[in-house]
């Protein structure tokens, strides 16, 4: 039908990018706030907010197994995390 069903809201600037975990619980997404959030797909709550960058979020992806997070920065760097613990 088109019908938007969640709006997931946190970020305090632009979204970046966006995620699915593979088994489709979770939401990743990467924002010009420097931070990757971890947002439950059924209630739209932000489970974890990962902060690390010191710029702002250009990617994410989530490894094959869903067990870890991988952002990429303006800041130049890549980070691997850990998705059920940050």
């Amino acid at each position: 039908s088109g019908e938007c069903v969640r709006t997931l809201s946190g970020h305090t600037d632009t979204v970046n990018c966006v995620c699915l975990t593979v088994d489709d619980k979770h939401v990743i997404s990467g924002s010009h706030d420097n931070t990757v959030r971890v947002w439950s797909l059924d209630s739209g709550v932000c489970v974890r907010t990962l902060a690390g960058h010191k710029d702002y979020l250009t990617s994410v992806c989530v490894t094959a197994d869903g067990k870890h997070i991988v952002s990429g920065s303006g800041d130049k760097t890549v980070k691997v995390w850990s998705l059920d613990s940050g």
